[in-house]
């Protein structure tokens, strides 16, 4: 038996370029999710999960279910963790220049929001290893730079963890100007709200 089934393609939020698939056809609608990251109200915005004024009629859900399990009591908003974020690195940074931040982020996507706003909040930009990755994205390229000497960086290893000992970039970066650096590190990971008791 054939059916004709329309496909449709909606913004995830998980990282640039993902997507949810909504599939209508005969039988009815079906929204797959996979990962996303949805914030409250942005599905209400999703002029393509309407007819009319009115939410389509979807018989099922398939849906990424990483965080459905009750360990994972809260996960704060994006914005109450950049909040927190913003606070670490500002009180670090401006202790003195030679104060720098690690942000040990595990995926190569993923962080632009973090990134921008980081930047955009304390005139700092962001040290990656390489542009090229986010040449789609032109509106994160004025908050990365693959100059080493900034206090914020991004840059990856194959052996993060390993390099960071001794205050050790993963860039290789160990002192400015001859003064030895001191290092923090920030590892933005929901998984943590699920390894903390409420």
């Amino acid at each position: 038996q054939k059916e004709d089934i329309e496909v449709t393609l909606l913004p995830a939020g998980h990282c640039p370029g993902s997507v949810m698939f909504l599939f209508e056809g005969e039988n009815g609608t079906v929204l797959y999710t996979g990962d996303f990251r949805l914030a409250k109200g942005e599905a209400a915005r999703m002029e393509l999960l309407h007819s009319g004024s009115r939410v389509k009629d979807i018989q099922s859900v398939y849906l990424d279910t990483t965080f459905c399990d009750p360990k994972f009591y809260h996960i704060p908003s994006r914005e109450e963790c950049l909040k927190g974020i913003l606070e670490l690195v500002r009180s670090w940074t401006s202790l003195s220049r030679y104060h720098v931040v690690w942000l040990n982020c595990k995926a190569a996507y993923g962080y632009e929001y973090l990134f921008i706003n980081l930047s955009q909040e304390l005139g700092i930009k962001v040290h990656v290893n390489k542009l090229g990755m986010f040449r789609n994205m032109p509106e994160i390229l004025y908050h990365i730079t693959t100059d080493r000497h900034t206090q914020i960086h991004a840059c990856r290893h194959p052996r993060d963890d390993e390099c960071f000992r001794g205050n050790r970039l993963p860039c290789g970066m160990t002192c400015q100007n001859g003064t030895p650096l001191h290092v923090i590190s920030i590892k933005p990971s929901t998984m943590w709200f699920g390894e903390r008791i409420k």
